[in-house]
């Protein structure tokens, strides 16, 4: 994984002030260690965490030397059994398998296919317009990637699959703020307008099965949608197309490449099989319902089928041209959440944040708080982690409070998908993962979204809930 992106730039500078960022991260490190009030064990790991985001969201360094680091000084300060804790989870080789899905998807050439598609389809307007072109792709793509969060239960699944075919379809411009627009732009719809759809999410799954497993509440995938879906789907998926057409719309309205339609649309064998395999996966991702297995085996599937002797589509090679040092990020954020929840300073700084609120307190004061305490936390740990250490202590404090518990675990899991930095969340490490873009890059616009549905949805999907109930 390289901190510049796919679409380089002409700028070079003399000096990085991102290599400020390492004697920033030092003294803050020092300091917790020097002045926090908590057990040495957690001061120990929260300086740790602390050092490691400071680089992550700076990157002085490729963010998986970073990794290395923090999992280095998690073994030798705590323990090896630790510091690999993320290698054991089933998330971490989900992104390996998914990386050799998306490699296959490329050289199959389905990306192309669906580029060519899209193509055919644009308005007249579009074909010679590269601002008209580029908010129609933005737009259908959006919409799509969000209808894709019905059929497949893991954001992180839907960004490995979709990422190759965005990647083909930012070619027709020669203008990279557009490249990179089409590219960030769906990727953000499919995971944050999941909000909205119960079995979009990982966190929405969690925090729904801590709530019936503590309260004996159960959230239906109906009742979900209603509540969450015209907002924190449909809304989060506008504010997105929003934010990215601001952020990465063409300059120049002639920096299309000639998107010549063609009479018919040819499919090769390689495309039409390499798309089977994925309808495959989509099918076991979406009974999951049924047989309860882990994402991971849906993917699995389908790279044995894309690499299987004769009906495969690719063959070793493609193993050899994917990049797996991501996976080195993704096993230092899944030990330090470990190493934070094993030395109780999740549970603390959760309880601490919780005690700051009067008991009496409104509804729309206790769901603007658990925003508030589910960003917080978010902060010193992946979004997944803190919905099981969060849920649970939520339950109680609704109970005691007398407050209605399906707003507050609602709101809990609407935070839950609402990040700042790539270090926060295994969705925004794979597209880091995927060498299109910088963790910069990537945090500016993941930043916008984020204080945009702060700021403008948040209040309306409280105000719903605060009008009926």
């Amino acid at each position: 994984m390289s901190n510049e992106s796919r679409w380089p730039t002409d700028e070079i500078a003399a000096f990085d002030p991102a290599w400020l960022s390492i004697p920033v991260g030092i003294l803050a490190a020092g300091a917790i260690l020097q002045f926090a009030p908590m057990a040495a064990d957690a001061k120990l790991m929260l300086a740790i965490t602390v050092f490691c985001v400071v680089l992550w969201v700076r990157s002085p360094v490729e963010p998986w030397f970073t990794a290395l680091v923090g999992i280095g000084l998690v073994g030798v300060l705590f323990s090896s059994e630790l510091a690999l804790t993320g290698f054991r989870s089933p998330a971490t080789w989900l992104v390996a398998v998914g990386i050799l899905v998306g490699e296959a998807s490329r050289q199959s050439g389905l990306a192309e296919l669906v580029e060519e598609l899209a193509r055919n389809q644009m308005p007249d307007r579009a074909m010679s317009d590269a601002v008209a072109a580029y908010w129609y792709l933005l737009v259908v793509f959006c919409f799509a990637s969000l209808a894709l969060a019905i059929l497949i239960p893991s954001s992180l699944v839907r960004v490995l699959i979709l990422g190759p075919i965005l990647i083909s379809v930012g070619d027709l411009f020669t203008d990279r703020r557009a490249k990179i627009g089409l590219f960030l732009g769906p990727l953000f719809a499919t995971f944050y307008g999941s909000s909205g759809v119960l079995t979009g999410s990982l966190a929405n799954i969690i925090v729904t099965g801590l709530i019936e497993s503590t309260a004996g509440l159960s959230l239906s995938w109906t009742a979900w949608l209603r509540w969450l879906g015209p907002v924190m789907g449909v809304g989060r998926v506008l504010v997105v197309i929003g934010v990215t057409y601001l952020l990465y719309r063409p300059r120049d309205r002639d920096a299309l490449v000639a998107p010549e339609r063609t009479k018919s649309v040819t499919v090769t064998a390689e495309q039409l099989r390499m798309f089977g395999f994925l309808l495959v996966g989509v099918a076991i991702w979406a009974t999951d319902f049924l047989h309860g297995l882990h994402p991971l085996y849906g993917a699995l599937v389908v790279v044995l089928l894309a690499f299987a002797p004769r009906i495969g589509v690719v063959g070793s090679d493609a193993v050899a041209e994917a990049d797996f040092s991501i996976l080195f990020f993704f096993g230092a954020i899944f030990a330090i959440a470990a190493g934070l929840q094993q030395t109780g300073f999740t549970r603390l700084a959760a309880e601490a944040l919780l005690s700051q609120l009067p008991s009496d307190a409104s509804l729309p004061v206790v769901l603007g708080f658990v925003v508030v305490v589910s960003q917080l936390l978010t902060l010193v740990m992946e979004g997944l982690a803190v919905a099981s250490v969060l849920t649970p202590i939520l339950t109680s404090f609704s109970s005691n409070a007398g407050v209605p518990l399906v707003p507050v675990a609602m709101m809990e899991a609407v935070a839950l998908n609402t990040y700042f930095f790539p270090y926060q969340s295994a969705v925004l490490v794979a597209i880091l993962g995927m060498d299109v873009v910088g963790s910069v890059e990537l945090t500016r616009i993941s930043s916008t979204i984020a204080v945009a549905t702060l700021l403008i949805l948040v209040p309306i999907q409280i105000g719903v809930f605060v009008l009926f109930f």
